[in-house]
């Protein structure tokens, strides 16, 4: 077991497997009773419950097996990630698209006319960063572990 915390809302565990972690809630939990899963029917439902399956097998005592395809991030997306972060906090900071730009290593973006500026590709990129940060910290996050 990797954590266990109990806390106001419940109890929260982490078990380590080497396939990937798997990560409870256990609102109520009665030692000895068997364990309930809810499951809603959202549009994370396929991907709940692949993670539900993945835990009934460690149950029984027999491998998880590896995580669905797609739920390790790429390289690429773990780097865009980084980016967004970083664009965020700046842009939460008060810095100006163009201030982000540069301090995303876009230099260039400094010597651009005003009128240049608010055409180019650099710009863009920024403003997609930032608006794909805010929608991920507003609960879009949950895109991140969704079977694709």
């Amino acid at each position: 077991m990797l954590a266990d915390l109990a806390g106001i809302d419940g109890r929260h565990v982490i078990i380590a497997d080497a396939a990937g972690e798997h990560r409870l809630w256990l609102r109520e939990p009665s030692p000895g009773r068997p364990l309930a899963a809810i499951v809603p029917l959202d549009k994370d439902f396929i991907t709940r419950i692949a993670s539900l399956l993945r835990f009934h097998r460690r149950l029984l005592g027999r491998a998880a097996g590896p995580l669905p395809r797609g739920w390790p991030l790429t390289a690429y997306r773990l780097a865009r990630l980084d980016l967004m972060l970083r664009a965020l906090d700046l842009r939460d900071g008060g810095a100006t698209y163009r201030q982000i730009a540069v301090e995303l290593g876009r230099e260039e973006a400094a010597q651009l006319p005003a009128i240049e500026w608010k055409v180019s590709a650099t710009r863009s990129f920024v403003v997609r960063l930032v608006r794909d940060a805010k929608a991920l910290a507003g609960g879009d996050y949950r895109k991140l572990l969704r079977i694709r």
